[in-house]
């Protein structure tokens, strides 16, 4: 946990008509700053903010509002604002608590949003003056009045089936940074109850829809033809989502998103996607072990059915990028190796590989508490071992999964996967999108000097050590005097 003073809770004076209010979505580790650099510089993985943006939109017009996104400005410590709104994720949890500290110092008032806020609104308290608690609607239309009033209430509960359509002022954000700004949601939450999910635990496995003309009006406005789901998943009511497709088609967009995997066995529904534009999913195979899926409660289809129902997808023009989570109970040093030779068997496109973890508030986090070893929640982010894993040690699962993430997107890898792509069916924008991902994802493995190593092979992993300390400047100081 970040060390910083608690300062006490404010009561926030301000009467006036026009506030100044300043949004923060922060960032920490290599993620902050990264937008400054000009090469591998995160911008394929940077759309829209629309958290950020939604609550922007829910403010009326009467206050100024300023968005600050971490990964490429710096924030404006030295400008005076009336009212300050962090969005908080486990990982920047610290950093959102660093900020909240300095403004609130300066007797600002600061309001803690997002999903570990949302999941954590005791902890939050501690560090702000205000927590919205779900989404903002509702919400932050109360807080302001109460902030106007002077009388800011500790908690506000958001409202999920509280959505309504509001202008998403774009313009508050450096497109140039962003690689797309028309990302959308048709739905919030999910019905599944995986363990380790946060948006299970935040829904209540419950799941919203929008109405469908809603959504269709707001893609009429967006600028060009691709466009962006953010829904955790977009098919899981598969009636509301036929309806809002063929409600699409005449727009001719082309869309990617999240679903399960579980559609590959839809045909209607595949059709439909493909004729309203879908390039490409996320779909969270997560392992391909059965006993770690039904210790997470992970209900999807067998990894036996993997590589037929990706090409099932691939034959109607839909990429897979699959979601990989690495230190399971079952997991032993062999799962690195063998993993990356069933991704390259199904034919997955793209891959993101996470450590599991245990984030506050899930079932997963209450299941493993006692074995937990590493508290500081910047390391949170998927990319540490926080635990003790059952059959491996933090160190080798933490090298495993950046060896699979480097040896998946090496070069020769890439350009076999884009052959591939060459005979898929769909457009050439279809082949070139999978392309520009795997190259950005080949940029952070160099950009974020991942290197890892194949915990399995404790043999070659000893071997390069030695060569690495064979050329260290030590050693050839060391060599040089015996000389």
């Amino acid at each position: 946990m970040t060390k910083v003073q608690f300062p006490k809770a404010i009561k926030n004076t301000y009467k006036g008509e026009n506030m100044k209010i300043l949004l923060v979505l922060p960032a920490c580790g290599n993620w902050r700053g990264v937008g400054k650099k000009k090469l591998f510089n995160g911008k394929t993985f940077r759309f829209s903010m629309l958290p950020l943006l939604t609550v922007a939109g829910l403010t009326p017009k009467k206050h100024t509002v300023t968005i600050v996104d971490e990964q490429i400005e710096d924030i404006p410590f030295d400008e005076k604002f009336d009212l300050v709104g962090i969005n908080t994720m486990t990982a920047t949890a610290n950093r959102a608590y660093e900020i909240s500290d300095y403004f609130r110092n300066d007797n600002v008032p600061v309001v803690l949003g997002g999903v570990h806020a949302s999941l954590n609104p005791e902890e939050a308290k501690h560090y702000s003056d205000a927590v919205v608690i779900g989404p903002a609607y509702d919400a932050w239309q109360r807080l302001l009045k109460d902030v106007e009033s002077g009388n800011l209430k500790k908690e506000y509960q958001g409202n999920p089936a509280g959505t309504k359509p509001i202008h998403l002022p774009k313009h508050l954000l450096k497109r140039s940074q962003y690689i797309s700004l028309n990302a959308t949601y048709a739905t919030l939450g999910c019905k599944n109850k995986c363990s380790y999910c946060t948006v299970s635990a935040m829904y209540k496995s419950c799941q919203y829809h929008r109405k469908v003309e809603e959504v269709v009006e707001e893609l009429k406005g967006f600028e060009g033809k691709f466009v962006l789901f953010a829904d955790d998943n977009l098919t899981q009511d598969r009636d509301y989502c036929i309806s809002l497709l063929k409600a699409i088609i005449p727009l001719k967009k082309k869309w990617v998103s999240q679903a399960s995997l579980e559609i590959a066995d839809d045909n209607e529904l595949l059709q439909v996607m493909k004729d309203s534009g879908c390039v490409g999913l996320f779909i969270g195979l997560e392992t391909f072990s059965e006993e770690s899926l039904k210790q997470q409660n992970k209900t999807v289809k067998s990894p036996a059915h993997y590589k037929k129902a990706i090409k099932k997808l691939h034959s109607y023009g839909i990429l897979v990028e699959s979601g990989i989570v690495f230190g399971f109970d079952s997991d032993r040093k062999d799962v690195f190796r063998s993993t990356l030779s069933m991704l390259g068997e199904i034919g997955v496109d793209i891959i993101q590989a996470s450590i599991l973890t245990p984030l506050p508030a899930t079932p997963l986090f209450d299941a493993m508490r006692e074995r937990i070893v590493d508290w500081n929640w910047e390391h949170y982010d998927f990319k540490y071992a926080v635990f003790n894993p059952a059959n491996m040690s933090r160190e080798d699962l933490k090298a495993g999964t950046e060896w699979v993430v480097k040896q998946f997107y090496a070069p020769q890898r890439i350009i076999k996967r884009f052959f591939r792509w060459c005979v898929m069916p769909g457009s050439l924008a279809s082949k070139i999108y999978p392309l520009f991902l795997n190259i950005a994802y080949l940029g952070r493995v160099i950009g974020f000097k991942l290197q890892g190593y194949d915990p399995s092979t404790e043999s070659d992993h000893v071997f390069d050590k030695l060569v690495e300390m064979k050329n260290s400047p030590q050693h050839r100081r060391m060599y040089e005097e015996a000389a």
